[in-house]
């Protein structure tokens, strides 16, 4: 039988509780879930280096066996196509994301017609969560910040934002 292996990109920029929500949802749908990790690009300026948001998201991932973490160099429908994937996931909070990722998966499916995009809900606890406001929160109450991400991650933003 054939590994049903899907791809959840993003810059994750940090991992929140929010991603690894969506990722262990995924992670009960198919064998195998690859979480890309895109470098930022030009449209965002991530303040964590690809190397640091690989090594968090490795450490906070390591107790979900079916996942795995790697760089998302390119286009994600290549790296999905050269893994065997068929599925692209994306998370989507709130009905303002719906038209980015409406667009997005339409895109995806002009460059991939062989490779569907669903999108899953975090629970109700995280809707709210994202990397944006945890960036955000940490600048100014860092341990405020700690509900939204794994632990592992809490270490990182102590990094870059030292408590005074």
């Amino acid at each position: 039988m054939p590994r049903r292996t899907a791809v959840y990109p993003g810059t994750f920029d940090p991992l929140t509780l929010g991603h690894i929500d969506v990722l262990r949802r995924a992670c009960r749908l198919f064998d195998h879930v690859i979480l890309a990790i895109a470098p930022g690009g030009d449209t965002k300026c991530p303040l964590f280096s690809l190397d640091e948001r690989l090594a968090m998201a490795r450490e906070a991932i390591a107790d979900t066996p079916n996942a795995s973490v790697e760089p998302l160099p390119g286009l994600t429908v290549s790296l999905a196509r050269e893994r065997g994937a068929i599925t692209l996931v994306r998370g989507l909070r709130k009905f303002t994301d719906f038209e980015y990722e409406f667009d997005l998966a339409h895109t995806n499916r002009q460059l991939a017609p062989d490779i569907e995009t669903i999108v899953l809900m975090p629970s109700k606890d995280q809707f709210c969560t994202s990397s944006t406001f945890v960036k955000e929160i940490a600048r100014h109450k860092l341990a405020e910040a700690a509900q939204f991400v794994p632990p592992c991650v809490k270490a990182y933003l102590c990094r870059k934002f030292p408590p005074a």
